[in-house]
């Protein structure tokens, strides 16, 4: 029989979910290496057979998928279910029967390929009655929740990574005594937690500044963050801000004569008026539960290891300079003690190098050039690699007056 399942409509299970977390692992130690061993025997080892699911829930299961369901009675009160989405009677059927001409259709199943899945069910069947248990004469009156669904993938040995069908067998739990698992007592005590460690970004702040001034960063600058409070940063913790509060070391004073650049006599230009954002990052630092949990109350909190932390500006995610936090009256600050992408200078080209260039040509391929590229791409798929950051290039920024 072909059914339809349509799980539009949300079906509440009556049954604890913390009750199918206990015992999940008893249903897929007891009945994973069983519907294998029917299927080893039925099809001579053509299919691999997981176990991924279990549920009280048949709606949950299916999601407007087609079915073919075989009910095989145990005994006068006790059936056991079994369905085959059309998904995987097509993979069985094209590994008995070959590669058919068209697509397969469940509701035009016919007699000999209906035949060949009712087989099939009844093989599990006979593999799986056996651990049928008898059922309590204590037991209430069946209900309407009283079955459990195991849910299987099922995949060709040959091709397993292309296609899968799901087999959902049907067991009533009136026979079944499934075990839970037991817990042997607490694995850590309250009191481990406060002490244990996380590691943390702190970020100090973040402006925006015109990209001239960011181009002409150099070694012992001081970049003061405008809009900075000595007396709060941002906790990040994976995607969590947090505000904390802080005691400033004022060790980190110095005056506010610093580094002062006097005008450049260059003409206005189009640098002058593009800013763009950078944000002040310590590198991770360690903090215990207990501060954390401080934070969250809303507590000062003394991060000492923050005032001898490296601290990186970025731009765009890239790093540009780094130095050591500093305070300019009542504002954070950074000293730049190394600039991490100097603008690169551009070297005039002899013409006597140009000769030499022009007369050693160079084979290219330009196939093999274009299918590493296409290669590279798919394997980076556009996306930046974590860990890897790339420096800061200006030259992404250059513009030319005389071209607008």
């Amino acid at each position: 029989m072909a059914v339809n399942i349509n799980t539009g409509a949300n079906i509440e299970d009556s049954i604890s979910t913390k009750e199918l977390f206990r015992e999940y692992d008893w249903y897929e130690k007891t009945f994973s290496n069983i519907v294998q061993f029917a299927s080893d025997d039925f099809f001579t080892k053509n299919f691999k057979v997981d176990f991924i699911g279990l549920s009280k829930n048949i709606n949950c299961l299916l999601k407007d998928e087609s079915c073919f369901v075989t009910k095989i009675k145990i005994n006068e009160e006790y059936d056991m279910f079994f369905r085959l989405t059309e998904k995987a009677i097509d993979i069985i059927l094209e590994k008995v029967l070959g590669k058919p001409k068209s697509r397969f259709n469940i509701n035009k199943i016919s007699d000999l390929e209906a035949k060949i899945i009712t087989a099939f069910n009844s093989c599990m069947f006979d593999a799986l009655k056996a651990k049928m248990g008898e059922p309590d004469p204590k037991q209430l009156k069946r209900t309407n929740f009283d079955m459990v669904n195991l849910t299987f993938v099922l995949k060709d040995i040959d091709n397993v990574i292309k296609d899968a069908g799901k087999v959902i067998v049907t067991l009533p739990l009136g026979l079944l005594r499934p075990h839970q698992i037991t817990s042997g007592g607490e694995k850590f005590a309250n009191t481990d937690f406060p002490n244990s460690e996380i590691f943390v970004k702190v970020i100090m702040g973040k402006m925006r500044f015109p990209l001239i001034d960011i181009q002409n960063i150099e070694q012992d600058d001081v970049v003061v963050f405008e809009n900075s409070n000595i007396e709060h940063m941002t906790l990040a913790i994976q995607d969590e801000l947090l505000d904390i509060h802080l005691n400033p070391n004022m060790d980190l004073l110095i005056p506010e004569e610093f580094n002062e650049r006097g005008e450049d006599n260059m003409s206005a230009n189009l640098w002058d008026n593009i800013e763009v954002e950078m944000n002040a990052e310590f590198d991770a630092v360690k903090i215990t539960l207990g501060e954390l949990k401080n934070i969250e109350d809303g507590l000062v909190v003394d991060l000492t290891s923050l005032y001898n932390n490296n601290v990186t500006l970025k731009v765009e995610g890239n790093p540009i300079a780094s130095g050591t936090l500093v305070i300019v009256n009542d504002r954070y600050g950074v000293k730049i003690n190394q600039v991490i992408a100097p603008p690169a200078p551009k070297s005039e080209q002899t013409e006597e190098e140009a000769d030499t260039q022009e007369q050693i040509p160079v084979p290219v391929n330009t196939n093999i050039a274009q299918n590493d590229t296409e290669e590279q791409i798919v394997q980076n798929g556009g996306a930046e690699v974590e860990g890897d950051e790339e420096d800061f290039d200006y030259s992404d920024f250059d513009l030319d007056d005389e071209g607008l």
